[in-house]
């Protein structure tokens, strides 16, 4: 199992650069764990494409549905202390240390293109190619 950013989430259910990275992740790992968040941060990312006319509400509709299915019952919600720590620890958002935050908590790797988590994180975060060596 393994940590899934939202990003990770995109470029697997999106057609695009950077998703035959995330094939490979998912036919390495094909069990997702991710926190709470990735919902909101989800459902945001699928609103630009709707937005810019990439997407139709059914298609984005369909894309929620399959990245639910994907994640169920492996969602979390991250120790908020945790998340505190890991962001005086770093530069990066609260939104981002809640996957690193779960990703501790669960003993995990966090798979992420993220530079800064990739940075900040390097002993917990690792890239999509690099886990698939």
């Amino acid at each position: 199992m393994i940590v899934a950013d939202v990003n990770l989430i995109a470029y697997f259910f999106i057609e695009g650069e950077r998703t035959r990275a995330a094939e490979a992740v998912i036919e390495r790992d094909p069990e997702w764990a991710a926190p709470l968040l990735w919902r909101s941060e989800w459902r945001n990312v699928l609103a630009g494409y709707l937005r810019r006319g990439e997407l139709d509400a059914s298609a984005a509709m369909e894309l929620i549905e399959a990245a639910e299915a994907l994640l169920r019952g492996r969602e979390h919600l991250p120790d908020a202390g945790l998340v505190m720590e890991l962001v005086l620890a770093s530069s990066c958002s609260a939104y981002d240390c809640e996957y690193v935050a779960l990703a501790e908590a669960l003993g995990l790797p966090l798979v992420t293109a993220d530079a800064r988590l990739l940075a900040d994180f390097p002993e917990r975060a690792i890239s999509p190619e690099a886990f698939t060596g």
